[in-house]
C-alpha cells in the first residue's frame, strides 16, 4: 500500500473514552486509538508513515456513523468502512483475519495465527495484534488467551472487558 500525501486526525465520543479518528485524503480509515493511548498512537504513525503528522480535520461522516452505531449496538457497521494501513503482509493478514470475528465471538492467538496463514507464528500474531492500528474496526479485542482469560489490549483490560460485555461476550478472568 503506497503512503497517503495527507493524514487527518478527528475526535469523536465513545461511552469508553474519546476516540482518535485517522483518516486520508481518499477518506480511508488509517487508525483509531483512544486519547489516552495518543502516544501510542503517534509512534504507530511514524513507524508506518514516517515523518507525516495529522492534521487536524474531520473523518468522513461515514466513518463517525459507523463508530456510533457500533457503540449503539449495530456491530456490523464497522464492517463497511474501507481501511488501509501500512503495515508488513503478514500484520495485514492478521488485522485482516481480526475482522473476521464476528461481534460476540472470541478466538485464540493460535487461531488467529492459523487464520493468518501461519499457524506456527503465535507470537508473532500476538506482536501483529499488538500492533493493530484499527482498534474496534479490526477487532483486536476478541482475541483472547488459551485458557479463556483476557490477555493484553492496547486500550486497556477494562475497555477489553466492557467491549466483550458490549458485544454479548461473557468475558473471563
Amino acid at each position: 500500500m503506497s503512503r497517503p500525501a495527507r493524514l487527518f486526525l478527528d475526535r469523536q465520543p465513545s461511552p469508553i473514552g474519546e476516540l482518535l479518528i485517522v483518516t486520508d485524503e481518499a477518506g480511508l480509515l488509517r487508525a483509531v486509538d483512544f486519547h489516552d493511548h495518543e502516544h501510542r498512537l503517534d509512534r504507530l504513525l511514524k513507524t508506518h508513515y514516517g515523518p507525516l503528522r495529522p492534521d487536524t480535520g474531520p473523518a468522513p461522516a461515514v466513518t463517525r456513523a459507523a463508530l456510533a452505531a457500533y457503540f449503539e449496538g449495530r456491530f456490523e457497521a464497522l464492517s463497511s468502512l474501507a481501511w488501509a494501513t501500512n503495515g508488513t503482509t503478514f500484520q495485514n493478514a492478521v488485522w485482516t483475519a481480526l475482522t473476521q470475528i464476528p461481534a460476540g465471538q472470541t478466538i485464540t492467538y493460535s487461531e488467529l495465527a492459523r487464520r493468518a496463514g501461519r499457524p506456527a507464528a503465535i507470537r508473532a500474531a500476538g506482536h501483529a495484534n499488538g500492533s493493530n492500528p484499527l482498534s474496534l474496526v479490526a477487532p483486536c479485542h476478541r482475541v483472547i488467551g488459551m485458557d479463556g482469560s483476557l490477555t493484553g489490549y492496547g486500550g486497556g483490560i477494562e475497555r477489553k472487558r466492557w467491549l466483550l460485555a458490549h458485544e454479548g461476550v461473557r468475558p473471563g478472568r
